[in-house]
């Protein structure tokens, strides 16, 4: 990896240096504009989040990571900073480019400023907005850090007590974040809810059971929803309800049964061209059930979409994996983002859903 910089400039200097790479960036897209006319389609663009994991540490000397899904040919700086600070307005690292994307590995020094540190913060960003953060133990004998997340996280309920408490297990929790936890009525998913845990860390991450009080204000629903989400500007969050009795513990029961089929159905964004189409990949399809497929404003998660023409009523005939291509809704034409849904309509249905940048791009699904 190419690189240049010190690690002696001050932190006023980041914001500086992210400027001058974007004026720089402006500067140069009547030219990469002519390119993409003259030679086809542009870079493609990351559908995905950029992650960074860390390999190894020598003490205030090098930290090693390797990243995952990093889009190509962009410009990150590298910063570090005290632990919790995520890296924002830290010291001054290097800036690398990210060539041909994807995973690559790369070790940067840590500044002399942060040397003695227990645990330093570390993050990569470009002038386009992409950016990944992560943490180390300053020491040979633990990384620290998190591994790449995938997935989405979910919770079910495990129990209720009656205007007192309910029980709650999480599953595929991202580790090491800050979930905020509300209630409210039901129907809202929990948004703008009741606070009933401000500062929940997740730890490890994955499988865990919590248990919160049902606030006073809700006491005598009969459903109530909650809801578990991070602070993030793109958050990570799950949510969920609950009949407020002892007998029964709510919460949305599995789709149909089909013989032979178990788990959930999920899809990866293949290809996207601007404001004409989308292919996707299914994966775990159940077969012979009948799907609407539906897209919608970044964050909707596809809900109450507009259908997209021709998987208004579609079969999943063999189900399992099948490669969709999904005509963009004119009503979301010049997006920047796009939620696309496909679910059954069955009471409990069959659903998955993810996003899309509208913009050229291909290669996401080999």
């Amino acid at each position: 990896m190419k690189t240049n910089g010190s690690s002696d400039l001050p932190r006023a200097s980041v914001s500086q240096r992210l400027a001058s790479l974007s004026r720089f960036r402006t500067s140069a897209i009547l030219l990469v504009v002519l390119l993409v006319v003259l030679v086809g389609p542009g870079v493609a663009i990351s559908s995905t989040i950029p992650t960074i994991s860390i390999n190894s540490v020598v003490t205030d000397q090098t930290v090693s990571i390797t990243t995952y899904n990093y889009p190509a040919n962009q410009d990150f700086v590298v910063t570090m900073g005290p632990m919790g600070s995520m890296g924002i307005n830290g010291y001054y690292v290097t800036t690398i480019n990210s060539g041909a994307g994807g995973s690559f590995p790369a070790t940067f020094a840590i500044p002399s400023q942060l040397k003695g540190s227990y645990q330093i913060a570390i993050r990569l960003e470009s002038p386009q907005g992409y950016y990944s953060y992560n943490w180390f133990y300053n020491n040979t004998a633990g990384q620290g850090g998190q591994p790449p997340y995938t997935g989405i996280p979910t919770f079910r309920i495990v129990s209720v007590n009656t205007d007192q408490d309910v029980t709650v297990e999480t599953n595929n929790f991202p580790a090491n974040q800050t979930f905020t936890w509300t209630m409210g009525p039901m129907g809202t998913q929990g948004i703008n809810g009741i606070v009933v845990n401000p500062a929940w860390n997740s730890g490890s991450g994955g499988t865990m059971t919590a248990t919160f009080a049902i606030p006073q204000q809700l006491k005598g629903s009969y459903q109530i929803s909650i809801r578990a989400q991070t602070g993030h500007a793109n958050p990570f969050y799950a949510y969920n309800w609950f009949y407020n009795n002892t007998t029964g513990t709510g919460g949305q029961p599995p789709p149909p049964a089909i013989p032979g089929y178990t788990g959930y159905p999920t899809f990866t964004v293949c290809s996207v061209v601007q404001n004409g189409s989308a292919t996707i990949r299914t994966n775990n399809l159940p077969p012979n059930q009948v799907f609407t497929v539906t897209m919608g404003p970044m964050w909707t998660a596809g809900v109450n979409g507009t259908p997209v023409a021709g998987f208004e009523a579609w079969n999943s005939g063999a189900g399992g994996t099948q490669d969709l291509t999904l005509p963009i809704p004119s009503q979301l034409y010049n997006s920047y983002q796009i939620s696309v849904r496909m679910q059954t309509g069955h009471t409990y249905p069959f659903y998955a859903y993810n996003w899309f940048y509208n913009n050229n791009a291909s290669g996401f699904c080999g």
